[in-house]
């Protein structure tokens, strides 16, 4: 014979309670695009320096100087020099231009400032444009630096540098100085 009542019962019914509450209030992971909080921790100008700026210095070097050429620092995991590096080479060239291109997505951040601390106009479309010209040039020198071609890289710098020039040229050079720009 056996006994419906008891603890059994109770203790069963406790773990389906608890099993079904820790799951059903679990969050599906994030899918393709989505996007967690973000937070702005840089100003323009800090970013420009702190990111951008040495990353197109990379594929400007290369135009001139054949990566490949860079002997390997004596401390390659403590280079600063990108080419001397552990990752030095071609592989700088190819890093450099996947860090343009993921700049550009900080370039849009909501809330960012410029270096004279005005808001930044993440959502004029021309900033929008130049951005977008950012993110392919840094693809463009991305596919030289894999291609390890001089003549490759040549192009793509041009890409890089035109598509720097053409946001600084409303932007950054400005009269005025840092006052007047972003």
């Amino acid at each position: 014979m056996v006994r419906c009542g008891g603890v059994l019962p109770v203790l069963v019914v406790g773990f389906l309670v608890f099993a079904l509450s820790a799951f059903g209030s679990a969050q599906a992971p994030a899918g393709p695009g989505a996007t967690a909080q973000t937070r702005v921790h840089a100003d323009m100008l800090q970013l420009m320096r702190g990111v951008l700026y040495p990353a197109s210095n990379v594929i400007f070097t290369a135009q001139t100087e054949d990566p490949a050429t860079f002997k390997p620092s004596a401390r390659t995991s403590t280079s600063s020099d990108p080419f001397t590096s552990a990752y030095g080479g071609w592989m700088a060239v190819e890093n450099s231009g996947l860090a343009l291109a993921e700049s550009a997505n900080l370039l849009t951040i909501p809330g960012r400032r410029c270096g004279n601390g005005k808001v930044a106009p993440v959502q004029n479309a021309d900033w929008q444009l130049w951005v977008q010209e950012l993110r392919d040039a840094g693809m463009a020198a991305y596919k030289a630096g894999q291609s390890q071609s001089q003549d490759a890289i040549l192009e793509a710098a041009g890409v890089v540098s035109d598509a720097c020039l053409h946001c600084h040229q409303k932007y950054r050079n400005v009269p005025g100085g840092l006052a007047a720009r972003c």
